[in-house]
């Protein structure tokens, strides 16, 4: 069995992107790392070149400038690294640039590529998610964010990203797939208060048209985090890849967690999923067929 991972960044230094952290926590699960490497208009390549491993194949990509809505550009670049992955590989994890796994889920993560493996009617697997917001401190638990989403999919070229690289689909269909014990840990919206709003201006090209990125532009030079719906404390450990960034944090938050920012409807849906552990009308981008 072969796993290959691959990836896509753009201009990770100026905006502060733990790519280096995301690529080499799945090093360790994967035969080979594929590196699309945007146009950037800082360090990146020199970035991703300092990851000093055999595993990693460095490629080059123009995204294209004219995608302005809804992140497309995003799967396509993404569909892009997929399509370097050579066929002898079985299966293809994806890892975004501010995403990252825990070394406690190897384990588990390869024996659900072995234990699919010949299970054609699985095309992906499931990850769970747990999304920080602020510091390292907090994470995400309203409806907000989404609780699931495939990272690893099989190499079957008719498999493609979906809208802004969220997730993948098969010739348009969700894809089936296998739920597995394994996290994702999602730090996008972990930084200082200058640092994220810088990236949120200079990452919304990417989505919105000139009248709204202008609006974005002339809104103040640090992001408010205080303006959270629902949030508790991380009490658990992060993947050692991430600590010396960790411990080079140079700012606080003090959240109150007591804060529940939610529509009644979203009250009600929240601690349903609270006390039962099931999450109604969700969206899913995905068929489970296999837990």
């Amino acid at each position: 069995m072969k796993i290959a991972g691959f990836t896509i960044i753009k201009n990770a230094v100026v905006n502060d992107f733990p790519i280096v952290e995301a690529i080499r926590s799945i090093l360790p699960v994967v035969d080979e790392m594929i590196v699309l490497v945007g146009d950037s208009s800082d360090e990146t390549l020199a970035l991703i070149e300092s990851i000093v491993d055999p595993k990693i194949k460095i490629h080059h990509s123009v995204w294209d400038k004219n995608l302005r809505k809804g992140g497309k550009v995003l799967a396509i670049e993404t569909d892009k690294a997929f399509q370097l992955i050579d066929d002898s590989f079985d299966w293809a994890f994806y890892i975004q640039g501010d995403e990252v796994v825990h070394e406690k889920y190897y384990s588990s993560i390869k024996e659900a590529c072995t234990k699919y493996l010949t299970d054609n009617a699985v095309q992906g697997l499931l990850f769970k998610y747990k999304h920080f917001f602020g510091t390292y401190d907090y994470v995400g638990d309203s409806r907000k964010w989404y609780n699931h989403e495939v990272r690893i999919i099989r190499n079957n070229k008719k498999i493609s990203s979906y809208l802004d690289a969220q997730g993948f689909r098969m010739n348009g269909v969700k894809l089936p797939v296998a739920l597995i014990e394994s996290f994702i840990y999602h730090y996008g919206w972990v930084k200082n208060p200058q640092q994220m709003k810088k990236k949120y201006k200079a990452q919304n090209i990417f989505w919105h048209d000139d009248e709204q990125i202008k609006k974005i532009n002339e809104s103040p030079d640090f992001f408010d985090f205080s303006e959270f719906d629902s949030l508790e404390k991380f009490t658990e450990t992060h993947p050692l890849v991430m600590k010396k960034r960790i411990e080079a944090k140079n700012w606080e938050l003090n959240l109150d967690l007591n804060k529940k920012n939610l529509s009644f409807k979203n009250f009600i849906l929240y601690y349903f999923e609270k006390l039962t552990g099931i999450r109604l009308f969700d969206f899913r981008n995905y068929k489970i067929i296999r837990k």
